[in-house]
C-alpha cells in the first residue's frame, strides 16, 4: 500500500482543551472550558490562521468566526483513557488505554514511599503536599538552604517533584535522586513522572532553571511510535515527547525549551525535507499559563504561535500533513490550578485539500494516532501488557476522509 502523504506533522498545543468531557463531573471539571474561557477573558482572541483552518468551526469562541471555506479538515476528540494528564492524552493518541488512572496523592506521600526515600537519602523531607511549585521554594527553601533537606511535593497530576538549590545539591546528585526514586516507586505506587526541580537565588528571590528533568514510566511496548520505528520509519519527537515516551518509539530526539525553541525547530527539520513523522509538544500553554491560571499570558501565546503559522504553512508541500491538536484541558480561568477533563481540538491540513469538512467527535484520541499508522501502512495489535494499562486501543482512521 503507498505512502499517501510522506511526512506528517503533528504538534500538540499543551493543555488546550475545548470544553467539558460528559464525565467531567467525576473529575470535578464541570463547566471548564480552556480555549472559550480565555477568548472570554480577554474579550476576543485574534487567531486568524487557526480561524481559516477551522478553529471557530468546532466551538463557539469569542473573536474567533467561523470559517465559510475552511482550509483545513476540524473536529474535536474525546478521551477514552482515565485521567487527565499529558502522559494519559498522549500515550492515547500513540494506542494505550489506561484502564485506570495513575496514582495521585492529594494528602502527600504515604509512609512506606516517604520512608525509604529518607533512609536512602539520609535527611528527612520536606513538605511532603500538595502545592505549587513556585511557591513551595519560596515557603521552604530558606529551610532547605538551612537543612539541606530536599523539598519534595506533587499537585493533582500523578507526579513526584524534588526540589532542591544548585548550591546545595548539585545537578548530578538530583538526578541521582530521581533515578533512585524511579526505582523505588513500585505499584500500587508507580507514579507516572518524578520530576527534577532545580532552583537557584536567595530567599525571597528564588527561582526555578531550566534543568528540569522527567523521569516517565515507559509506555508498555507496541504503541504506534515502536511500530513506526519498527517499521523503519523516522519518527522525530521534538520538546518532552521523548520524557513522556521515555524514549521510546523515538529515532530522534530534540529537547527544546518552550515554545520558542519547539517552533523553530520545527521549522528547521521542515527544511530538511526527511520523511517520516515529526511529532511536537508546545509546553508552554500549559507550564506556564494555564498551571499559573494566566488567561492573559495563554491568550498571548495562542496568538503567537498563530503568527508562526505564516511561516509553517509556507512549509508545508503537497506530500506533508499537517495535524494540530490537545492532550487535556487546563482552564486558566477555572478554581485551582489542575488539568482539567475536557475534549481536544483536531485540526488537519494539507495544501491540495479540497471541500474541507466536519471530522465530527473522534470517540477516542487515538483516532490521531491510527490515522498517523494508517498513513504509513502500520498496524497496531490487540496485546494487553500491565495491568492497568491496555495497549492495542486502536481507533477509526480518518484518512479516507481527507480528500
Amino acid at each position: 500500500m503507498p505512502v499517501r502523504f510522506k511526512r506528517i506533522l503533528l504538534i500538540i498545543l499543551d493543555s488546550l482543551g475545548v470544553g467539558e468531557l460528559p464525565d467531567a463531573f467525576e473529575y470535578g471539571d464541570q463547566g471548564a472550558a480552556t480555549l472559550q474561557h480565555i477568548a472570554e477573558a480577554v474579550n476576543g482572541l485574534h487567531l486568524p490562521n487557526l480561524q481559516q483552518m477551522g478553529m471557530g468551526n468546532i466551538v463557539t469562541i469569542k473573536g474567533i468566526s467561523k470559517a465559510e471555506n475552511p482550509n483545513a479538515f476540524f473536529g474535536k476528540m474525546r478521551e477514552k483513557s482515565k485521567g487527565k494528564d499529558t502522559t494519559t492524552g498522549h500515550w492515547e493518541i500513540m494506542g494505550i488505554n489506561l484502564k485506570k488512572p495513575f496514582p495521585t496523592y492529594p494528602k502527600g506521600f504515604p509512609p512506606e514511599i516517604i520512608k525509604p526515600f529518607e533512609k536512602k537519602i539520609g535527611k528527612k523531607v520536606l513538605g511532603n503536599c500538595v502545592a505549587s511549585g513556585t511557591e513551595i521554594i519560596n515557603i521552604l527553601g530558606e529551610e532547605h538552604l538551612k537543612t539541606g533537606s530536599p523539598i519534595v511535593y506533587t499537585s493533582a497530576d500523578s507526579v513526584f517533584q524534588i526540589a532542591a538549590h544548585k548550591s546545595v545539591c548539585p545537578l548530578e546528585k538530583l538526578y541521582e535522586i530521581c533515578l533512585f526514586t524511579r526505582e523505588l516507586l513500585k505499584p500500587p505506587h508507580e507514579v507516572c513522572r518524578i520530576i527534577a526541580r532545580p532552583f537557584i537565588g536567595k530567599p525571597g528571590s528564588f527561582t526555578r532553571t531550566d534543568d528540569r528533568q522527567d523521569y516517565s514510566l515507559p509506555p508498555p511496548e507496541g504503541t504506534y511510535l515502536d511500530k513506526l520505528k519498527n517499521a523503519g520509519c523516522q519518527v522525530v519527537g521534538i520538546g518532552k515527547v521523548e520524557n513522556i515516551f521515555a524514549g521510546r518509539g523515538l529515532t530522534q530526539s530534540h529537547h527544546t525549551r518552550g515554545n520558542n525553541s519547539s517552533m523553530l525547530k520545527i521549522l528547521e527539520l521542515m527544511d530538511m525535507g526527511k520523511e517520516g513523522l515529526i511529532f511536537a509538544n508546545l509546553i508552554d500553554f500549559d507550564m506556564l499559563y494555564g498551571h499559573r491560571n494566566d488567561p492573559k499570558g495563554y491568550a498571548l501565546a495562542l496568538e503567537q504561535f498563530d503568527r508562526w503559522l505564516v511561516d509553517l504553512l509556507k512549509k508545508i508541500t503537497d506530500d506533508d500533513l499537517l495535524i494540530i491538536s490537545a492532550d487535556h484541558g487546563n482552564d486558566p480561568t477555572f478554581p485551582g490550578t489542575d488539568h482539567n477533563r475536557e475534549y481536544v481540538p483536531l485540526l488537519v491540513y494539507n495544501p491540495q485539500s479540497k471541500n474541507c469538512g466536519d471530522l465530527g467527535t473522534r470517540q477516542t484520541f487515538a483516532d490521531l494516532g491510527t490515522t498517523v499508522a494508517d498513513n504509513f501502512g502500520i498496524l497496531l495489535s490487540n496485546k494487553s501488557n500491565q495491568e492497568f494499562m491496555t495497549p492495542g486501543l486502536v481507533g477509526t482512521s480518518f484518512l479516507d476522509c481527507l480528500s
